[in-house]
């Protein structure tokens, strides 16, 4: 049987939970930028509220999928980094840095 190489891909897991977060962080996103509309217009207001949902979504589920990608890459650079630990570190096991 041969071994795998490392990989820096995140499991499956994680990535499920990243693409959740940003569906949910698009929907709380719609629903705060229709309410911001809601509070601040008066009279018809279709349009406005249309554009405040689109734009609190957009915006909520970008910030987010800015995060998701970081945290995936963090968790796949440690997978890595875990598998090879690399070279001791100078001065050996029992260096303590001042």
């Amino acid at each position: 049987m041969e071994s795998r190489p490392a990989s820096a891909l995140p499991s499956v897991r994680a990535r499920i939970a990243a693409f959740a977060a940003i569906i949910v962080a698009g929907v709380c996103g719609a629903l705060i930028g229709r309410s911001i509309v809601a509070v601040g217009c008066h009279g018809n207001c279709a349009s406005s509220r249309a554009a405040g949902t689109i734009v609190g979504a957009l915006v909520a589920a970008l910030g987010v999928a800015i995060v998701a990608v970081l945290v995936l890459r963090a968790l796949g650079e440690w997978k890595v980094i875990s598998a090879d630990p690399g070279p001791p570190m100078p001065g050996g096991e029992d260096f303590t840095p001042d």
